[in-house]
């Protein structure tokens, strides 16, 4: 797929990657084989008719592959730029046995696109049912839940803490990566299935999930809060000026555009130096947006070696385009600041490799006396999210884990209180778009159903 050129995209929060021309989506879409049992579909958590959609894309008929996309996934645009494809629908390719599988993102990516050019048809809006459902949270488990459980009939509110709806999508994933006006015309779809999205209303502040149920009348509760608390080393200095948290200097740049300062009210100092804690895809995301702010130098600290990064390899290789360093076998140890309390410099220590531990991956070995300085002025610490408690703290009876998740079954998103359901993040910890709005698939199922069963009981009396 064509790219920006790694010089000028560095200095840009414009898109990198381009997109599909017609005739590289028809050339790609004609490598199909349409397999007659095919396995990228039960690689796809959101059960997206693969086949389905990129024969109508070879016939040439859009519209059908675009309403078929649309069929299971309910925002194709978003998932055909940051779903992890490779792991998922792609890596279930027969052709990806012996040579390189169907770009199924890609093509996703480019049929969403051509319906949002073409201006997406009005959705037709099911026969209407009696019942209400609350979703919390309007990240990609909520939206999802949101879309699928309006198509069913049901009057569908989703509540949103933040000023916009999107969760993770607008605040924590750079516009170089997935543009907000891409996810905003897809929330925009969502709303014409009938959802209504009221944001500023933070659950468990506003009003309590018991209220909800209690005085406002839902019939049942969705809770799709994500993992928005960040996690921390815990090491000396760590609470220095200059030290974010990676959800903090991603929100503050994408979300509240502190990059356009003092024309959004936002502000954001990043110095000539960035470290980077972490290796994941919020880390490479923030290493890069380092360098559009205008760093210097921004490198990535990770512990373990590149085997073991867990971000996307795409994402690794561009970040490595753009000048983004290495450093890896490499964790700080202490920072240490200047007489205003600022963050001037960190002490690391090197790593070697260790037996696999819980994880899989090698455990990470310091190695003593492998200690060195280096001067730094602004860190961002990338290590992976736990759930906001807030949600579940102010909910009685819920079942909570010992990281702060709320219980949930996995395949119906039941909690240990019959008429409140959770998916995603607050249920797995942090993991990928795509995962989580499976989980809001799957819930929505199970949400029709025990509705279902409630109006069984209230006619028979």
């Amino acid at each position: 797929m064509p790219v920006q050129d790694a010089q000028a995209r560095k200095n840009n929060f414009h898109e990198v990657a381009l997109g599909y021309t017609p005739e590289m989506a028809g050339e790609e879409a004609a490598r199909c084989l349409n397999c007659k049992n095919p396995q990228c579909v039960k690689g796809c958590p959101v059960e997206v008719d693969i086949p389905g959609f990129i024969q109508a894309l070879k016939e040439g008929d859009l519209k059908r592959s675009a309403r078929v996309l649309k069929e299971k996934n309910n925002l194709p645009a978003v998932c055909g730029r940051v779903c992890p494809q490779e792991s998922q629908c792609e890596a279930r390719c027969i052709l990806g046995i012996k040579g390189e599988p169907v770009a199924i993102g890609r093509l996703e990516r480019f049929v969403a696109d051509w319906e949002r050019a073409s201006g997406a048809p009005q959705p037709e809006r099911p026969v209407p049912k009696n019942k209400k459902v609350a979703v919390i949270g309007s990240g990609p488990a909520g939206l999802t839940a949101a879309g699928d459980l309006a198509k069913m009939g049901y009057q569908v509110t989703v509540f949103e803490a933040l000023h916009t709806p999107g969760g993770v999508l607008m605040y924590g994933i750079p516009e170089f990566r997935l543009p907000k006006e891409v996810v905003r015309q897809e929330i925009d779809y969502i709303r014409k299935l009938g959802v209504d999205i009221q944001v500023n209303q933070v659950v468990g502040k506003t009003f309590t999930v018991d209220e909800l149920l209690q005085k406002e009348g839902y019939d049942a509760v969705f809770i799709g809060t994500g993992a928005g608390l960040p996690n921390f080393m815990n090491i000396p200095g760590e609470n220095l000026t200059g030290i974010y948290s990676a959800n903090e200097f991603l929100t503050r740049t994408n979300l509240m555009k502190a990059y356009l300062f003092p024309k959004y009210s936002t502000p954001i100092k990043v110095g000539r130096r960035v470290a980077v804690i972490g290796a994941g895809n919020v880390a490479m995301d923030a290493a890069r947006t380092a360098l559009r702010l205008g760093a210097e130098e921004s490198s990535i600290i990770y512990r373990r070696s590149a085997e073991e990064m867990p971000a996307r390899h795409e994402e690794i290789e561009h970040a490595k385009e753009e000048g983004v360093r290495f450093m890896l076998l490499t964790s700080p140890v202490a920072y240490t600041g200047d007489e205003n309390g600022h963050v001037k410099g960190m002490t690391c220590q090197r790593f070697s490799l260790g037996e696999p531990d819980e994880s899989g991956r090698r455990r990470p070995v310091p190695i003593p006396g492998s200690e060195f300085e280096l001067e730094i002025d602004t860190v961002v610490v990338a290590i992976g999210q736990t759930p906001n408690p807030l949600v579940p703290r102010t909910t009685e009876g819920l079942v909570i884990g010992k990281h702060g998740n709320i219980v949930a079954d996995e395949e119906s998103g039941a909690t240990s209180r019959p008429n409140i359901f959770a998916g995603g993040d607050i249920v797995t910890g942090a993991a990928t778009v795509i995962l989580a709005m499976g989980a809001g698939k799957r819930a929505a199922r199970s949400i029709d159903e025990y509705l279902k069963r409630k109006l069984r009981r209230e006619v028979k009396g």
